[in-house]
């Protein structure tokens, strides 16, 4: 694989293709969505509703 050469973009565009690259997993979104929608968060729950492992969402 190719060098990316982030040195030709922008700060901003580099940061954003950075944090974009983090949520880049349909398991992370999920684990968003779920905890956008609970009043509260534990770990087991979303092992559960999810369907992943432990390790996974932690």
């Amino acid at each position: 694989m190719g060098v990316t050469k982030t040195e030709i973009y922008k700060d901003e565009q580099n940061k954003l293709a950075s944090l974009l690259k983090v949520l880049g997993h349909p398991a992370r979104i999920a684990i968003l969505q779920y905890i956008i929608n609970q009043k509260a968060c534990i770990c087991n729950d979303l092992v559960e509703e999810l369907g992943l492992a432990q390790a996974t969402i932690s």
